[in-house]
């Protein structure tokens, strides 16, 4: 028998449906294994090229080295919480997850969730149940006619959007990072304030990631701008309605009803006051919960492995730039400094993204793409789940949500060193941010828009406008320092006496919202805007 070039592990009881994909490839070797402690594993490990796996087997730092031969980890789903990301991003072993085969389960429960508010399905089971006949208590509403506002127009957003048409629903849609052309794609009525949405909304459905940003984003104030009648469904992920408010939008009849699949501590607690809640659909956590996703992600998963094995394709490797090994190592500070660049110029550019380019200025011509994949990445963080965009899928994100992307190689002149500069457009605004790597290993911005900084991008920066005048920094730094936030850096800048000038100002931490509003009714300052550069 002649051995197989590829030898791959599979455990944790992936679905058939995918295993079979490898094992129909002539070139790959599947060796399918229950379950074990990971003593036994890491005996084994080092023979193949590739695991695929769940949530059971845990990919440590221990098994990662164990495995001289692995180029592939496959996940078969949407979360890598069990792999140690960093080590395998070190040791070159490429992390593919499936990020899209949960979607139409996602979508499918939370119209299963909202029928069943609508037309009291929960309670009228029980009353049932308990011998009752409740019908002339139990009246409901169609669905057909009432507007569904969506807060993220993403994948999921996406297919709440195509269901709800066909309920006969109106639909609109609330995403600042995402460009016309896709809500237009959908036809989706694009909202430019959250607030219209809410005041709007008969069902209020929220789709977007868990960040700083979006943590609580639907809380008391926004609640209370919603309709007596109105549904709110959380299928996302806990935090992003705040539970505290929820529950008391619902008791104080402020709401019709909600549903909740996610939670800010799961499992939830046996005491938790959202189980008292008569309207209030609760589910644990099942979005994903199908045999369909669990077969679609076990496909998706097993065909990128094969893909990745067989013609070395990373697109949907979650910690590749695609230039991979040596090359990627002497790149990671460049890579590094785009990601930074990326951030800052999305920070400055309101409303959603449209285009962004990427200039590169060094001795190194292949190095411009990777720029521009690890500058979307920074500036699409805070957009769709952190550790679903990577340097290899950053510019398919992009084009799904209409951002035109470019990027040029430009020849030194003599002694100049790599130099990085960005243009991001978005909405009426343009902003250009750039960057040089000092000693090979150390970046620095060096420019946003017209004005000459010099500012490590570590921390949290601020970038301050304001009027040239005596005292700005004085007073910038009082009112920071009573605050109790230290400063690293502090680079002001400008382009003529008297003008407007800029502040580049390196600190600690994340400033507090009420400390940003003070420093804005401060006369001489004009814009205050901050980004977290880790």
């Amino acid at each position: 028998m002649t051995e197989r070039r590829y030898r791959v592990l599979v455990t944790d009881e992936v679905d058939p449906e995918g295993v079979a994909i490898l094992r129909a490839h002539p070139d790959i070797e599947v060796v399918e294994k229950p379950t074990r402690p990971l003593t036994e594993v890491l005996e084994e490990i080092g023979t193949y090229d590739a695991f695929i796996g769940r949530s059971a087997t845990r990919v440590t730092r221990e098994f990662l080295q164990a495995g001289e031969r692995l180029r592939i980890i496959g996940r078969a789903g949407v979360g890598v919480d069990n792999v140690d990301l960093p080590t395998a991003t070190e040791l070159g072993i490429a992390v593919i997850n499936a990020p899209g085969g949960n979607t139409v389960s996602v979508a499918e429960l939370a119209f299963g969730v909202l029928i069943g508010l609508a037309r009291h399905v929960p309670v009228a089971a029980e009353s049932m149940r308990a011998g009752r006949w409740d019908r002339s208590k139990l009246g409901g509403i169609e669905l057909r006619g009432k507007t569904m506002a969506i807060i993220g127009v993403g994948r999921i957003g996406g297919e709440m959007a195509r269901r709800a048409r066909a309920f006969g629903m109106q639909v609109i849609g609330y995403d600042p990072y995402i460009a016309a052309p896709r809500f237009e794609e959908l036809a989706i009525e694009r909202v430019e304030r959250l607030n219209e949405a809410l005041e709007r909304a008969d069902v209020l459905t929220v789709h977007v990631p868990l960040n700083n940003e979006t943590r609580g984003m639907i809380g008391a104030p926004e609640l209370s701008r919603m309709g007596r009648q109105a549904f709110v469904l959380n299928l996302a992920r806990g935090g992003v309605v705040a539970e505290d408010a929820l529950a008391d939008a619902l008791t104080s009849g402020r709401i019709a009803g909600a549903a909740v699949d996610a939670f800010d501590h799961e499992p939830l607690p046996v005491d938790s006051p959202l189980r008292a809640i008569p309207n209030l659909i609760l589910t644990p956590h099942l979005g994903a919960s199908t045999t369909d996703a669990q077969r679609n992600v076990a496909v998706e998963a097993c065909e990128a492995v094969r893909d990745a094995l067989v013609t070395g394709d990373l697109s949907a490797a979650m910690n590749s730039s695609g230039v991979g090994g040596a090359a990627t190592r002497e790149l990671r500070p460049l890579l590094l400094l785009a990601d930074r660049l990326g951030r800052l110029g999305r920070a400055l550019v309101p409303g959603a993204l449209s285009s962004l380019e990427v200039r590169y200025t060094g001795p190194r011509e292949n190095a411009p793409r990777p720029l521009l994949l690890s500058a979307l990445q920074g500036a699409l963080r805070d957009v769709v789940e952190r550790r679903a965009i990577n340097l290899v899928n950053a510019q398919h994100v992009a084009a799904e949500r209409g951002i035109e992307t470019a990027w040029a190689y430009v020849e030194p002149r003599g002694e100049q060193g790599e130099e990085i500069e960005l243009r991001l457009e978005g909405g009426e605004r343009s902003i250009r941010v750039g960057g040089a790597l000092l000693g090979e290993t150390h970046g620095r911005i060096i420019r946003i828009g017209g004005f000459r900084v010099d500012v490590a991008p570590r921390g949290v920066m601020m970038v301050i406008r304001n009027r040239d005048v005596p005292g700005v920094i004085g007073r910038v730094g009082t009112l920071l320092g009573e605050a109790g936030v230290n400063i690293a850096e502090y680079h002001q800048a400008r382009l003529q006496i008297g003008g407007e000038a800029l502040a580049a100002v390196s600190v600690d931490s994340r400033v507090p919202a009420n400390v940003v509003d003070a420093l804005c009714t401060l006369s001489e300052i004009l814009e205050v805007r901050q980004v977290e550069m880790e």
